[in-house]
């Protein structure tokens, strides 16, 4: 019997039980690192497409890069990382971090920083699963909880983080500081990770299914790729459809190798639970919606209305405090209503506020931008808190992990595939409206022009007063892009918020995190042994 005051520490080693909170504080250092890297590079894309003359696929794919590689390599790093040690991988995440930052700081080529952003993706892969698991492991069942809320804190504030201080960077140094700043963080994390995390591996050593891993990567490279490049090669040439090909035909190839190995790397036989299958869905357009409307207002912000790109970072704030400020009240309202009420009002909000933003034009006010922003950011804090919830709850507790890996996988494709699929109708739009200037433009200007609203008021620039009308054509063309892609965003969100009201269960709510109060073992995973969900929230997977 233990005192009721008393933490049981489940067997583990004294020394870093005494140093829980250091390690905690490690780790969630490493993981500020990773969510900094995935939100601080939109502030930068109107600067990138001037000095750089990166077009707006090129920065799509500056963006997409980092989210595809790291929710294609997931559950190959997570699986890696149990197999050969925990730490093991967030050394090696963090040092390949620090080559990939230090390669995008010194580029001199759009290509070189999609590259480098890519390599960023593969170590990012590796460092977000293992700050989780090695949390598991330091802290007892009774402490866990308060550990995951902190945890999450951190990932939350680093989301919004990432663009002011990427504004700052801006106005004070060059665009490569925007990579250059992780450079001492990631060397201080990988010092402390090596003197102070404790080394840790699942006893079940799962083999690798290295051929569904392959296959995953190239169907969603692919895919991604078709997207962004359909505008530029046309939707219906040869071209589009051999690399739409390619992906149907390695998606398949997945569907068939999963259900064939033993140890398949994600498991398909999941999807037959609504809970899993309805809220991977909810929570891929939850993020299309997310990432693809945050690639879109940075340039907005600053290239349509004239913002610096600090101040842009900073009017991107009261998402993050409405998303903050609801998020602990979430499960209250779970518990009240049910997850198949809140998460179709929560996308109903979220699809709302693409409906709101599709109406921006050249000289919208702060306040009516805000009337898009608020709602955006309600939605989301009602949707991401029992969409992950319901992931979570419909893995057996000792395949935790694989409802981890999904959560997470689910977030990264949805984000690649917003900035990809709106982007790429912003492309359509934006090319086909310039047209009426464009035509009579010299032909490398012409090409210029067309490459992207930056690439558009760069050439406005060469030409002096006569290019007044090409830019405000393009501004005006870009507005309509975007006002087409967020009408497009908010009609995939309405279908997502029907099909959840249809087929989310009505039964019993497991509360929020549920399965994260223990460590995995069966032991632990006794029935009643739950979570109090207020100290949960908010989500403990953040990004």
């Amino acid at each position: 019997m233990h005192n009721s005051d008393a933490v049981d520490t489940h067997g583990i080693d004294p020394v870093v039980f005494h140093r829980r909170w250091v390690i905690l504080a490690v780790l969630c250092t490493s993981l500020m690192i990773v969510i900094i890297g995935n939100t601080s590079l939109n502030v930068a894309l109107p600067t990138l497409s001037r000095d750089l003359g990166a077009s707006t696929s090129q920065l799509a794919w500056m963006v997409d890069a980092y989210s595809l590689v790291f929710a294609g390599l997931l559950f190959t790093a997570g699986t890696l990382g149990d197999r050969y040690g925990r730490k093991g991988a967030l050394l090696a995440g963090l040092a390949v971090f620090l080559v990939g930052a230090g390669v995008a700081t010194t580029a001199d080529s759009a290509g070189q920083v999609i590259a480098a952003r890519a390599v960023m993706g593969v170590a990012a892969a590796f460092v977000m699963p293992s700050t989780l698991s090695i949390l598991t492991n330091v802290f007892p069942a009774q402490e866990r909880p308060k550990a995951i809320a902190i945890w999450a804190g951190i990932s939350g504030g680093g989301a919004a983080l990432g663009p002011i201080a990427s504004g700052y960077l801006l106005e004070h140094f060059w665009w490569g500081s925007v990579f250059l700043v992780n450079l001492p963080i990631i060397l201080v994390a990988l010092v402390a990770v090596a003197l102070l995390v404790p080394s840790s591996r699942d006893a079940e050593e799962q083999p690798l299914d290295v051929p569904g891993a392959a296959l995953s990567i190239v169907a969603l490279g692919s895919l991604v790729y078709g997207i962004i490049e359909g505008p530029h090669h046309g939707w219906l040439t040869s071209k589009s459809f051999l690399v739409f090909a390619v992906a149907a035909a390695s998606m398949a190839a997945f569907i068939v190798v999963e259900s064939r190995v033993t140890h398949p790397m994600l498991d398909l036989k999941l999807f037959r639970d609504r809970r899993f299958s309805v809220a991977s869905g909810g929570m891929t357009l939850t993020f299309f919606a997310m990432f693809g409307t945050f690639f879109l207002v940075a340039q907005y912000f600053q290239q349509v209305l004239g913002y610096t790109p600090l101040k842009s970072g900073m009017l991107q704030l009261p998402m993050a405090f409405v998303m903050m400020l609801m998020a602990p009240q979430v499960p209250r309202l779970v518990a009240r209503f049910g997850s198949h009420q809140v998460v179709p009002v929560g996308l109903g909000f979220t699809a709302l506020g693409l409906f709101i933003f599709s109406r921006m034009s050249v000289s919208s006010t702060l306040p009516e931008i805000y009337t898009s922003v608020i709602p955006l950011a309600m939605g989301m804090a009602l949707t991401m808190t029992p969409l992950t919830t319901l992931i979570m709850a419909s893995v057996p507790l000792n395949r935790a992990g694989v409802g981890s890996a999904m959560n997470d996988t689910t977030r990264e494709l949805g984000g690649a595939l917003g900035v990809a699929v709106l982007g790429s109708v912003v492309s359509s739009v934006y090319v086909d409206r310039l047209s009426v200037v464009s035509a009579g433009l010299p032909e490398p200007l012409r090409e210029v022009a067309e490459s992207g609203l930056g690439g558009a008021l760069a050439a406005a620039e060469r030409l002096g007063p006569a290019g007044a009308q090409l830019a405000d054509t393009a501004r005006l063309a870009f507005v309509d892009g975007m006002s087409t892609a967020a009408v497009a965003g908010g009609v995939a969100v309405v279908v997502a918020a029907l099909a959840a009201a249809w087929l989310l269960p009505r039964g019993s709510e497991v509360p929020a995190g549920a399965h994260l109060g223990y460590s995995g073992s069966p032991e632990e995973g006794a029935a009643g042994d739950l979570v109090d969900e207020s100290v949960v929230t908010p989500s403990p997977i953040l990004d």
